[in-house]
């Protein structure tokens, strides 16, 4: 088992505090769904965890497995098991899903750290995952997570729709097993079939060797994808954790009701 821990994190961009304190551990093996409303800070959670250099970590640690990340770069946190899907994923016209897959999937599975092969003469991409290797693989999985076979061939997120962004976004977390998936809204956009099929691609990605946290602003995912548990983020910090009837009662609710009841009663305290 591995673990994601989160502790005592504060982060600041400029003079301005957004994260106030989280305390959060994933395990493998747990879905941990974070709900909370606009400009709370759970997205630069996910910026933080994944090592943005926009943000500024003042206080409070970020540890993989009992070593910490924080002194990272992005890419080396990538190697360390950790993912992040995007709110917004970027377009890069002019790099293919495919090329885009196959240098990702090099990186962090130690392809480009290797010895050059001296027998190579400097051929491009002699330093990669083979091409048959990673093609049979790269079949593979856009079958078993329904992901159409042209979009290999078209440049990464380039003119796709939101549904299929967030396809593309399952099938990188299948081609690059990580332990720890950070879901940036991966509902947002979404119609009720894309939505169903992105639920299925997670769901399939749930395994014991794999933990997700869930960041949404609706319960709706959450009927697809089950959490072991929720957390509410207000503030820039989490005010309340519980089960999955957590999400059920803010849906009913609203967030006036987490302020009144769980902020609100900090404060006085």
């Amino acid at each position: 088992m591995s673990t994601l821990a989160i502790q005592d994190l504060h982060v600041s961009v400029g003079d301005t505090e957004i994260l106030k304190g989280v305390d959060i551990t994933l395990h493998t093996g747990e879905i941990h769904a974070m709900m909370g409303p606009n400009g709370s800070g759970k997205s630069t959670l996910s910026y933080v965890i994944a090592g943005h250099p926009h943000y500024e970590v003042t206080q409070g640690d970020i540890l993989v497995d009992g070593e910490s990340i924080l002194d990272m770069d992005a890419d080396e946190r990538a190697r360390s098991g950790i993912f992040l899907a995007f709110q917004y994923p970027v377009s890069i016209p002019g790099v293919s899903v495919a090329n885009f897959l196959r240098t990702a999937v090099s990186n962090v599975r130690g392809y480009t750290s290797r010895e050059a092969d001296s027998n190579a003469n400097g051929v491009i991409g002699s330093n990669l995952m083979p091409m048959r290797e990673f093609r049979r693989e790269l079949n593979t999985k856009m079958k078993e997570y329904n992901v159409d076979s042209s979009f290999a061939r078209r440049y990464l997120n380039d003119g796709f729709s939101g549904g299929e962004k967030k396809r593309t976004e399952v099938l990188q977390m299948a081609m690059l097993e990580p332990k720890f998936a950070i879901l940036d809204e991966s509902d947002s956009g979404l119609d009720i079939d894309a939505l169903q099929v992105v639920s299925d691609g997670i769901n399939k990605l749930a395994t014991e060797d794999r933990g997700f946290l869930l960041i949404t602003h609706y319960q709706r995912i959450l009927n697809f994808v089950k959490p072991d548990f929720v957390s509410i983020f207000f503030g820039g910090r989490i005010v309340t954790t519980g089960g999955p009837e957590l999400a059920v009662e803010l849906e009913d609710k609203g967030y006036k009701w987490v302020e009144d009841e769980f902020v609100a009663g900090a404060v006085a305290a």
